[in-house]
């Protein structure tokens, strides 16, 4: 089957390139977000090509020549661009192979390929005047041509999920065998150094005017009411300080531009101290009452969808069934969350052309380059042709944060010098205060078991906004500025992808176990008084820690080990592999030992699983910790199968940071709102998981070599949630069901008696 990647670009010139020194360039839609993909692709392309990887060059992504694959999301980049370079790579090196075997006359079974080389067996005589044939080997340079970049990708060419054998059975070179062995990232040091190229540090050579600096303010809420006096007067003053090249106004916003940086951050400071202040502008957003987001989310207007119903009429004998034995009704909620991304957002662009054919080219760390074109092209009435946006690393970031947002900023000022490049960044309020938040959420879990123990039913009852206002999805630009211009742009509300792809609020809302009767009902909230959008995982980790929750304590119920609970739901073939991950996770934190006879006051462990989305990677966790005045994690335990692994390095990473992520929403997080907006927007009012608390982290990648690759960055996350609120459960006996699990929602749990017994809630 044809990888989608490869359905709208199926040229092998769309895939690869060949210098004249040898070299293979690489393209991918998908972006570098500092998770080390453009790695894990190049050793896909250097495995299927039998070349070593330092010979394999992987080009950042721009509209200009990149294949258009969206958005870099969803921990799809392996499955979707890896394939599709694995497909191509695997042509190239068949169709060498064929003209090798023309050339020479020799049957194409007796080509093999090594170290990049195409050998034949011993020269036919007299065939000097053909300087391929003379040789006993040649290689992709030799052997390639015009016309076999422009041939269509067969995807039959890859032997297998990764190419292990060349076709003579021959086992080729196998450069990702294990963990030691696998080549090592190569940015990595000079980043470690402070000597990788940011798109922070990026200055523009070879231009005809130098670069200058810039900035838009605007106000903490979505819709406000300028404040005429006090932004003329500060209007007058702007234009009249040294340094300031030009002053702009539009609608809500004001855009300042400046010779240099340290210009514009006296500014800045000035119109941000201000604007807290009440000054600028006015605005009154409503602010749902952060003690009772249950309420507020369910008496909004709802769109409500039955993602899944296999459940029984009440009069079955399974229905009879349900009432005879303890049953568990539970809330859990999450707050707003934050990016809170520790390097801020920053994008260059400029304008250069006449008017009338007038081109716009970016610079971004934005996840969906050419979605973010077609945005631009729509908020500046310009041909998608005549916009061009290149990717350029910044800070890691998972999900829709500001980078699309600044994006516009530059090109909006940009617009006002024409010919002349503009860097915009972000300040550390403007980052926390206008990036799109996660949505709160709220899950509710009945879940009943028959008279043999087992589950009979599962219903989970889903509340929270769509997970995405990302660009490029919409008739109109879905982007901040747009939305505050003169002339705005409607503002986006908030929608959940399709189930086909992992839908959004209701991710992971199917429980992944044998249950014979199952109901999945999302009820998307219709109203954003503050801007939502993705974030890492998206709904996942708040339905895995809803089911997971209370797969723990359905076990307690019945005075049976959580482990051994989960196992009696995933049996059979197909949970094998479910099964092994908890398994493993078990035994890395041995977890049928007793407990620790020194184990302090307070101290617990919990276990949690999830299969990412119910068709992506399959990941379980152990947490060690204990509940002192706070929370603290001492041990995590990771086991996850990700079917083949192409970077095992890479894979660990991924399921290491996506565990701490996790932690930290867990632990720390949520968004303070108030009616002129974000009011967490420096570190104090929005702490993260620092780095004296983070825990002992040990990973398992378990045997998936006859497997396709799968995802990692984001199948940890939902685990990480529910293990450690399991933990505190078995730690001081009182389950958590309010994100974050901070002293004050202990209390408050504890003080609420929130054990899950069998209970009716309204």
């Amino acid at each position: 089957m044809s990888p989608e990647s490869l359905k709208a670009q199926p040229l092998l010139r769309q895939w690869l390139a060949l210098g004249s020194d040898g070299r293979v360039q690489a393209f991918s839609g998908k972006v570098d977000l500092g998770q080390g993909i453009s790695h894990a692709l190049r050793l896909i392309v250097a495995e299927e090509l039998r070349l070593p990887p330092e010979q394999i060059d992987m080009v950042p992504a721009s509209t200009a020549f990149s294949p258009d694959e969206a958005v870099t999301s969803g921990s799809l980049s392996v499955q979707h661009s890896g394939s599709a370079l694995r497909c191509a790579a695997a042509h190239w090196r068949e169709t060498c192979r064929q003209a090798m075997a023309e050339r020479w006359g020799v049957a194409l079974s007796t080509v093999r390929c090594e170290g990049g080389h195409f050998h034949a067996p011993s020269p036919v005589a007299n065939e000097a005047a053909d300087p391929v044939r003379r040789a006993s080997r040649a290689s992709y340079l030799a052997l390639s041509n015009p016309a076999m970049w422009d041939s269509a990708i067969e995807p039959s060419h890859v032997q297998a999920a990764h190419a292990t054998f060349d076709l003579d059975g021959q086992t080729a070179p196998n450069l990702v065998t294990s963990h030691v062995q696998a080549p090592r990232r190569p940015d990595v040091a000079a980043k470690v150094l402070g000597e990788f190229e940011y798109i922070h540090d990026r200055v523009m050579p070879g231009v005809s005017q130098p670069m200058c600096h810039g900035r838009v303010f605007r106000p903490g809420t979505l819709s406000a009411e300028v404040i005429e006096p006090d932004m003329q007067a500060l209007e007058t003053g702007l234009q009249a300080t040294a340094g300031v090249l030009h002053v702009v106004r539009s609608g809500l916003l004001l855009g300042v531009l400046t010779e240099t940086e340290r210009a514009l951050d006296a500014i800045a400071q000035h119109i941000e101290e201000g604007a807290a202040k009440g000054l600028f502008w006015r605005c009154d957003a409503p602010v749902p009452d952060p003690l009772d987001l249950p309420g507020w989310l369910k008496k909004q207007t709802l769109d409500t969808t039955v993602v899944v119903d296999t459940s029984a009429p009440a009069d079955t004998d399974q229905g009879v069934q349900r009432a005879v034995h303890p049953r568990v009704l539970a809330d859990f909620e999450r707050p707003f969350v934050q990016h809170a991304s520790i390097g801020l957002c920053c994008a260059l662009a400029q304008w250069s052309g006449q008017p009338s054919e007038s081109h716009l080219e970016v610079w971004s760390h934005s996840q969906g380059i050419y979605n973010l074109r077609r945005d631009l092209a729509l908020a500046f009435d310009v041909p998608s042709a005549q916009v061009q946006v290149s990717h350029v690393e910044g800070a890691g970031c998972y999900g829709h944060n500001g980078a699309d947002d600044v994006a516009w900023d530059a090109a909006w000022l940009a617009h006002q010098v024409p010919g002349r490049p503009v860097r915009v960044q972000w300040t550390r309020q403007a980052e926390l205060g206008h990036a799109p938040l996660a949505p709160a959420m709220v899950v509710r879990v009945e879940a009943g078991l028959g008279a043999d123990g087992l589950l009979c039913d599962w219903t989970q009852t889903v509340w929270g906004q769509g997970h995405g206002t990302r660009p490029g999805r919409g008739a109109t630009p879905a982007l901040l500025g747009a939305w505050q211009t003169n002339t705005p742009s409607p503002v986006t509300l908030a929608v959940n992808a399709a189930m086909a792809v992992g839908g959004g609020s209701e991710r992971n809302a199917q429980p992944p176990y044998n249950v014979p009767s199952v109901k999945v009902v999302n009820h998307r909230v219709l109203n954003m008084p503050f801007r939502v959008s993705a974030m890492r995982a998206l709904g996942a980790p708040v339905n895995v820690l809803a089911a997971e929750s209370v797969m723990d304590e359905l076990a307690h119920l019945q005075s049976q080990d959580p482990l051994a609970f989960r196992l009696a739901h995933l049996s059979g073939p197909a949970h094998a592999r479910a099964a092994a991950v908890l398994q493993k996770a078990a035994h890395m934190a041995s977890w049928t030992h007793a407990r620790p006879e020194n184990a302090p006051e307070g101290w617990g462990r919990g276990l949690a699983y999830a299969r990412y989305k119910n068709t992506g990677a399959f990941c379980a966790v152990v947490v060690e910790l204990v509940v002192a005045d706070k929370v603290k994690l001492h041990k995590v335990w990771i086991a996850a199968d990700v079917g083949h692994v192409v970077d095992p390095d890479g894979t660990i990473n991924q399921l290491e940071g996506g565990a701490l992520q996790a932690a930290s929403w867990a632990l720390c997080e949520a968004a303070q709102l108030s009616p002129q907006g974000i009011a967490s927007n420096d570190w104090i009012r929005y702490p993260i998981l620092k780095f004296s608390d983070m825990p002992e982290v040990s990973v398992a990648l378990m045997p998936g070599a006859d497997h396709a690759s799968l995802g990692s960055g984001e199948c940890s996350s939902g685990p990480t949630c529910a293990a450690i609120a399991n933990a505190i459960f078995d730690a001081i006996g009182v389950r958590v069901r309010s994100m974050p699990f901070t002293p004050d929602n202990l209390m408050r749990a504890i003080d609420s008696d929130a054990t899950i017994s069998p209970s009716t809630l309204p």
